[in-house]
């Protein structure tokens, strides 16, 4: 492949090491967020779900994990970024949400990067934005080349109280 075919990863440059944070990075809209791994249980292709009377939009709706009944989340919609159609690449992350109870929401991406690792010094604060924008379920920003990877805080993003 010569040097002008060649694709870069923009998250490429992230050092690994010991002492760091894994996040499993995905694409949203060209821009991309990253979810600690250990809270990741699965990742899945699209499948048909069970819609709920009278829920959000970005609520798609239910489907059945193992026996374990699984709210699906299309992030796309909770950001207010588009809607895209659902296929059999539609990508879904199972991620384990801790509150007062540990539960289980999955959530559609357009697409899984990778795995990477995040030394805890290069993860830089939200910026505040004033009343008007929440950022309460961003955990930290990470600057990579001329890529920022926003990580989320799934506990924050995906509680109850948030999604109802």
């Amino acid at each position: 492949m010569s040097k002008s075919q060649t694709i870069k990863d923009p998250l490429a440059s992230i050092i690994q090491d010991d002492s760091s944070m894994q996040y499993l990075t995905f694409s949203l809209a060209n821009e991309y967020y990253g979810v600690e791994i250990l809270r990741v249980q699965e990742i899945k292709a699209w499948q048909e779900v069970t819609h709920i009377p009278n829920a959000a939009d970005y609520l798609c709706g239910v489907f059945n994990l193992c026996g374990q009944i699984v709210p699906l989340v299309d992030l796309r919609l909770l950001f207010a970024m588009p809607r895209r159609v659902y296929t059999p690449r539609t990508v879904v992350v199972i991620l384990q949400v801790k509150g007062e109870t540990e539960r289980t929401v999955a959530i559609i991406v357009d697409e899984v990067s990778a795995a990477y690792d995040v030394m805890p010094e290069d993860i830089k604060s939200s910026p505040d934005f004033g009343r008007h924008i929440d950022t309460r379920f961003i955990s930290g920003l990470v600057s990579i080349d001329n890529a920022m990877l926003i990580l989320l805080d799934i506990d924050i993003l995906l509680s109850v109280e948030a999604l109802g």
